[in-house]
C-alpha cells in the first residue's frame, strides 16, 4: 500500500520544514535584505500533530530543539507518526551575523530516503546541494527550510511594531535541491487554545506563487512566549491538511 509513505512524507514536513515547489532565481532576483534580528532563547518545543490526508485522520508528534548561544545556532527537529515511528530527522546549524541566522548546513532525512545536505559555503559564497547540480550565490540573509521559521521569529522579535496586519516579509530559502524567494504576510492577531492555555498570537501566512498549486502555510507566533511558534498548518489544494500545535516549551541554557 503506497498511501502511508506519501502521507507521512508530507506529515514529516510539519517539523519546521515547509514544502515548496522547485524554482530557480537569477542573482538579480535574490536580494540581500538586512534587518534587525533578535534570536529567541534556547528551548525544546513539543508538538502534537493532527492531519487529514486522503480521507484518513492521522496523529503524530514532533520535538524541536532550538539552541542559541549568541554567536551560533542549531535547530534539530524529529517527527514521529503512529505505526511508523520516526519518519523525519532534520537539522540546521550555523552562525549568527548582521543578517541574523547564517546557516552553514541543512540536513534532512525522510522515511525510506537517503539524507540530503544543503551547504552554505561562506568562503566560496555559494549554496550547493547533494541532490542536484544547482547552485546559488550567497549574498547574505539566505535561509534553509528549517532555519527560516527561526529567522522569521528573530525578525519579528526585533521588529514587533512593524509586524502589522498586511505587512509582508521576504526571504530567500534553500531546500534539499534548490532555492526560491518566499513571502510571508501578517494576517491578524488571534487567540489560540493550547495545553499551555489560551495564547495571544500573530497569524502569518505564506502562499505559493500564483501559478503554483503547492501547499499553503499558516504560522501562529506567540509574542508572550518569546515568539515561539504555537501552531503551524499546511493546507493542500484539495483541502487535506496537517496541523502542528504546541504542547510544551522547556527553556534551556545555551
Amino acid at each position: 500500500m503506497t498511501l502511508f509513505p506519501s502521507v507521512f512524507a508530507r506529515l514529516a514536513c510539519t517539523a519546521m520544514i515547509v514544502v515548496a515547489s522547485s524554482q530557480a532565481f537569477a542573482a538579480d532576483e535574490h536580494p540581500a535584505v538586512k534587518r534587525k534580528t533578535s534570536p529567541p532563547p534556547s528551548a525544546e518545543l513539543n508538538y502534537s500533530i493532527e492531519a487529514k490526508q486522503s480521507g484518513l485522520s492521522l496523529k503524530g508528534e514532533a520535538l524541536v530543539k532550538w539552541n542559541n548561544n549568541g554567536n551560533s545556532y542549531s535547530v534539530v527537529a524529529e517527527t514521529r507518526a503512529m505505526l511508523l515511528g520516526k519518519i523525519l530527522d532534520s537539522s540546521s546549524e550555523g552562525g549568527i551575523d548582521s543578517f541574523g541566522l547564517a546557516p552553514n548546513s541543512f540536513v534532512e532525512k525522510r522515511l525510506r530516503r537517503e539524507a540530503s545536505t544543503t551547504t552554505f559555503n561562506r568562503d566560496a559564497k555559494t549554496i550547493g546541494f547533494s541532490q542536484s547540480e544547482q547552485n546559488y550565490p550567497l549574498l547574505g540573509g539566505e535561509q534553509d527550510r528549517t532555519s527560516i521559521t527561526w529567522q522569521l521569529i528573530s525578525v519579528a522579535r526585533a521588529n514587533a511594531a512593524q509586524f502589522k496586519n498586511g505587512s509582508e516579509w521576504q526571504f530567500f530559502v534553500a531546500g534539499p535541491r534548490d532555492a526560491e524567494q518566499w513571502t510571508f504576510k501578517v494576517v491578524n492577531r488571534e487567540k489560540i487554545k493550547t495545553k499551555l492555555g489560551e495564547l495571544n498570537t500573530v497569524h502569518i501566512f505564506r502562499a505559493p506563487p500564483p501559478d503554483d498549486q503547492g501547499q499553503k502555510l499558516d504560522i501562529w507566533l506567540a509574542p508572550g512566549q518569546d515568539w515561539y511558534p504555537v501552531r503551524l498548518r499546511f493546507t493542500d489544494p484539495d483541502g487535506d491538511f496537517i496541523e502542528q500545535t504546541l504542547d510544551a516549551v522547556t527553556k534551556k541554557k545555551s
